[in-house]
């Protein structure tokens, strides 16, 4: 029999009413497992005497386990290769910050250091994106919420976690249900994240973008636009074709109407494809109206993949100008973390670890500060 997992709260909350336990001893056992990775369900004190025998039988304090980790050589990015109980793998990245280390708007930064977990919510992905190494594997399956919750319980073992970002391998809100519960624990004891601590990354699944923000209040969103006109974006996106960039803008304005909160857009920079100044004087005039920081992303190379090019640093600058100086919209270039080990964004795509890798490079920019 397959063991669930203790972080699958749905579940868990299910076999303990059945059996007459209160489901407020679940954080207590979340609590206990974070701090004793090894622990056997006798260990954990104070627990009803009818939830011991359930927990021995139903469930594993993790079902997936750390297969490797892999630091990169800019030393602030570290890769998480999870081995789930079905035997597939998913990646999570961990990339660390310094606010101290940099300046905005010529002030010095408060706070200190800080990581950042980058969380994967399927195994592959069905959107089929050109430029993105987890399209090319394809969709094998959705996590559970605890499989979800599982990767922050072994990066929280490596680094004290302070933001989720759900940009790993798959589309979230393919996922929706998993990706919710997941979240609910998270920001739940003993986890206790912000949900503004939180940002859900999607290509613009616009029915559960407008149930998004009933179901989680306060959730960062950030949208892979990645082009300005509908033509472009079927062109690198071909799930963009149920998704029309007209009722995707409509989405976006009710969702901000409603969050008052600021949408985080995702844009790679491809050679001669959606990095002309054309395309910027098209963007700004799409997002305009709406109050969002625009995120460049320079393209990562993913070997025989893609025929893809990365925008030079000229036309990313003279795109960047043109979005702040005309449109007077937030804009920032990612600096990408983790080339060297594939953990950069667009890179994940399972495979084991490669250790003569080369190569680094530092991302000065948390998605924390861009809420500023």
């Amino acid at each position: 029999m397959a063991y669930k997992s203790v972080f699958d709260f749905s579940v868990v909350k299910s076999e303990f009413e059945n059996a007459g336990i209160k489901p407020h001893f679940i954080p207590l056992i979340w609590k206990h497992v974070l701090q004793n990775p090894n622990c056997q369900w006798d260990e954990i004190p104070s627990l009803p005497s009818a939830a011991y025998p359930l927990l021995n039988s139903k469930f594993i304090s993790c079902t997936s386990t750390l297969h490797s980790i892999i630091n990169s050589n800019d030393t602030v990015t570290t890769k998480l290769l999870v081995k789930l109980q079905n035997g597939e793998f998913v990646e999570a990245v961990i990339m660390r910050y310094d606010t101290r280390l940099g300046k905005y708007d010529g002030k010095p930064r408060p706070g200190g250091p800080r990581s950042t977990l980058c969380i994967s919510s399927q195994v592959g992905c069905k959107m089929g994106c050109k430029f993105c190494a987890t399209g090319s594997m394809g969709f094998k399956n959705n996590l559970s919420s605890g499989e979800i919750v599982e990767q922050l319980v072994h990066a929280s073992r490596i680094s004290a976690i302070r933001n989720v970002v759900f940009m790993g391998m798959g589309e979230p809100l393919n996922n929706y249900a998993s990706v919710v519960e997941a979240i609910r624990v998270m920001t739940a004891s003993p986890f206790q994240l912000s949900p503004k601590k939180i940002t859900v990354s999607t290509v613009g699944i616009i029915h559960a973008i407008n149930k998004l923000q009933t179901d989680i209040p306060n959730l960062n969103l950030a949208v892979s636009l990645h082009a300005p006109v509908q033509d472009i974006r079927c062109q690198i996106m071909p799930a963009a074709r149920a998704f029309p960039l007209e009722r995707l803008m409509n989405t976006l304005r009710d969702y901000q109407n409603n969050s008052h909160q600021k949408i985080f857009i995702e844009y790679i920079m491809l050679d001669g494809v959606n990095d002309e100044e054309q395309h910027a004087h098209q963007l700004g005039k799409l997002l305009e109206t709406l109050q969002v920081v625009i995120n460049l992303i320079p393209f990562n190379p993913i070997g025989t993949l893609s025929h893809f090019s990365t925008s030079n640093d000229q036309k990313v600058t003279r795109f960047q100008k043109i979005l702040r100086g005309t449109y007077n919209i937030r804009t920032t270039v990612r600096k990408q973390m983790g080339q060297d080990i594939s953990g950069a964004c667009g890179q994940l795509v399972v495979s084991l670890p490669d250790k003569s890798s080369t190569g680094s490079a530092g991302l000065l920019t948390d998605i924390e500060d861009l809420r500023i």
